[in-house]
């Protein structure tokens, strides 16, 4: 299941997961957590992001680019 659909949208469980990361690095166990999605989804959706350009990977874990930081949802209220 692709985490980017081919219009260029985000399927839920990407959002979820760039939401996550939004609040600083993390690794994917906490993203799985966080996301409240399977580690496996986390683990292969993190290899389309990357590769998109929305997410790197550090150190410390994974982190929002600036074109993630940009497709980040605004907080629902």
């Amino acid at each position: 299941m692709a985490c980017i659909n081919p219009d260029g949208t985000l399927a839920p469980s990407a959002q979820s997961i760039l939401n996550a990361l939004s609040s600083g690095p993390a690794k994917v166990e906490t993203l799985a957590q966080q996301a409240g999605l399977p580690l496996f989804r986390v683990r292969s959706s993190m290899r389309e992001l990357v590769q998109a350009g929305l997410v790197t990977e550090a150190p410390q874990g994974y982190i929002l680019t600036e074109h993630g930081r940009a497709r980040v949802s605004p907080p629902a209220g």
